[in-house]
């Protein structure tokens, strides 16, 4: 009897310490949205220094590379918001891949890249060049939360029926380009997905309003999936399936999707979305309404797109 309640307790201490945790959405954030990050505009080193972050996170999670070099998929971004010498940069999507043998995978993305030192378009700010854009919020947050979910689904100790596949877009900021890359040239065949779980801005979140979760009517499931989900963090659904952000490239491919939004902000795309202004346990809080949600859609065959009208 003592083993069996040791054995009991040492499982849910297991699982309890895998659950997204306030502290380490706060250490990527700072890491990813510090000043010496310079705000990861597409085409600099610090945005390629953001990549290597994620990158060696998905390895140390054990996730299979999935890009066509390695852990990244490589493209040309082109700047079309403003005129700049340099408007073709190099950027990638990072991509990690949880194996479970499973026929087909849930894709759970967020972009990494912001607005660099405020010239390549987009600022709010009344005097943008020069400045540090840190993206705390956008989309610091999203990634940081990526990299919770990855850690989750990779060291639960269950064999899911689905594979993962983890993204971490880049050039978001410059027209959803690097979700837009990937449908167009895909490391897993389309087909295979089962739905698009995409985290843009979770780190503001508002009591009053709650965060929002969008793309609840792209498939007939979903009402289904919500059933039953409680949270002590406030959340309201959306049927939209487009917007803007990455999800929105996936649903122009007939998938299902869900964004996850705490809305906007003054500090929205302005140097002073910083990290200290986040709510780092309100942002794990929304991890674990995903997590419900995945579960919970993993337990029903393939969802069927439906589009929204």
């Amino acid at each position: 009897m003592k083993n069996y309640l040791f054995l009991l307790c040492f499982l849910c201490q297991s699982t309890f310490a895998q659950l997204p945790s306030p502290e380490n959405i706060s250490r990527h954030v700072y890491q990813l949205a510090s000043d010496k990050m310079q705000g990861r505009g597409t085409g600099s080193k610090e945005n390629q220094k953001a990549a290597k972050y994620v990158k060696k996170q998905f390895k140390k999670y054990g996730l299979q590379p999935k890009g066509t070099d390695g852990f990244y998929q490589p493209f040309t971004a082109k700047i079309r918001r403003v005129v700049v010498p340099d408007s073709l940069r190099k950027t990638n999507n990072v991509i990690g891949f949880l194996d479970n043998g499973a026929e087909h995978t849930i894709v759970i993305g967020a972009h990494f890249d912001h607005l660099g030192l405020g010239r390549q378009g987009s600022s709010k700010a009344e005097k943008p060049e020069g400045q540090i854009h840190n993206g705390a919020d956008d989309n610091a947050s999203g990634v940081a939360g990526l990299l919770e979910l990855a850690r989750y689904f990779a060291r639960n100790n269950v064999n899911e029926p689905y594979n993962f596949l983890f993204i971490a877009f880049g050039a978001e900021e410059l027209g959803l380009l690097g979700s837009r890359h990937f449908v167009n040239n895909p490391t897993l065949s389309l087909d295979k997905i089962n739905f698009m779980s995409n985290m843009d801005m979770i780190g503001r979140y508002d009591a009053s309003r709650g965060v929002g979760i969008g793309g609840f009517g792209t498939s007939g499931e979903w009402p289904e999936i919500f059933k039953e989900v409680k949270s002590d963090t406030r959340f309201f659904t959306d049927k939209a399936g487009s917007g803007g952000s990455d999800h929105g490239s996936f649903y122009a491919k007939n998938i299902p999707v869900l964004f996850f939004h705490t809305g906007g902000h003054d500090d929205y795309h302005k140097p002073t979305d910083d990290p200290e202004k986040i709510d780092y346990k309100a942002a794990a809080g929304i991890l674990g309404i995903q997590i419900h949600l995945i579960e919970n859609a993993m337990k029903l065959p393939k969802l069927k797109f439906t589009p929204v009208l």
